[in-house]
């Protein structure tokens, strides 16, 4: 059976169907109720408070393991994962763990490695699901605000981080590896607006937010260390986050999914 934290979110939930899929047993755990595919089975549970994972942890053999909080102090978990019978798990970590040796990322990765549990991370950049925010002003006003317009990132569908922990979660062979994925080609805010207008058939103004504006829209969702991190990602990104990323397709065996795709996928959220 395989734990999957972060149940509800952008990489928990196709994750958990990929998983279910392939016929593998699932427990999603989630801090509030929750609905998930049958035979699911749901844990309400909060990393902050180990003692409340031993349901969780209970039957398992895999972890998926994803925290934003930086509050959160991975050793319980992972020796209430252990104890449970815990023998691998898969950690989501971020781009930012490589190619800025970000402290946040990193204390996360240190622990888990100290856990004396198999282990894989897996390091994607920014996600295209972060247009998301952008959904109500969209429907609303057919308009995007946004720090840095013209500067581009490899964003990474999440469908596709989700892929690739389902395979170093129900294969063999990933051990003691961390891979970084990102998307095909960088993108820039103000095309990332043009790919939104096209998926919905409607004109989409852009207008560049400064930073400290970004700053005040994104801890709204984000704490702040987290944002500033990003902030310093999205507007000045070093070589390493430009380099052509091609692990997602020598994992997969297909490319990586262009953001225009995710898009058109998802225009139903921006109409």
């Amino acid at each position: 059976m395989i734990t999957v934290t972060g149940a509800t979110g952008n990489v928990g939930r196709p994750l958990i169907e990929r998983l279910i899929a392939a016929g593998e047993k699932v427990t999603a755990v989630s801090r509030s109720a929750a609905e998930f595919p049958e035979g699911v089975a749901h844990v309400q549970a909060d990393l902050s408070r180990p003692e409340s994972l031993e349901p969780a942890f209970a039957g398992s053999d895999r972890l998926f393991l994803l925290t934003r909080d930086s509050d959160h102090d991975l050793v319980p978990v992972l020796a209430a994962a252990k104890a449970a019978g815990i023998g691998r798990v898969v950690l989501l970590s971020s781009q930012r763990a490589e190619t800025r040796n970000d402290a946040s990322q990193l204390v996360y990765e240190n622990a888990v490695k100290d856990s004396g549990l198999e282990w894989t991370f897996v390091r994607p950049g920014a996600f295209h699901s972060n247009a998301f925010m952008w959904a109500d002003a969209v429907r609303g006003d057919r308009a995007i605000a946004a720090p840095f317009g013209d500067v581009g990132l490899r964003f990474i569908d999440p469908d596709d981080i989700a892929a690739v922990a389902a395979l170093a979660l129900t294969e063999d062979g990933h051990a003691g590896r961390a891979y970084t994925i990102t998307g095909p080609e960088a993108v820039t805010p103000r095309e990332q607006a043009a790919a939104i207008s096209a998926a919905i058939g409607e004109p989409v103004r852009f207008h560049e937010l400064t930073r400290d504006e970004a700053f005040a829209m994104f801890t709204q969702f984000w704490p702040a260390e987290i944002v500033e991190g990003a902030l310093d990602a999205l507007g000045s990104p070093n070589a390493a986050e430009l380099e052509p990323n091609f692990e997602v397709e020598r994992l997969l065996g297909r490319p990586a999914t262009s953001f225009a795709a995710w898009a058109k996928r998802n225009a139903a959220a921006f109409r």
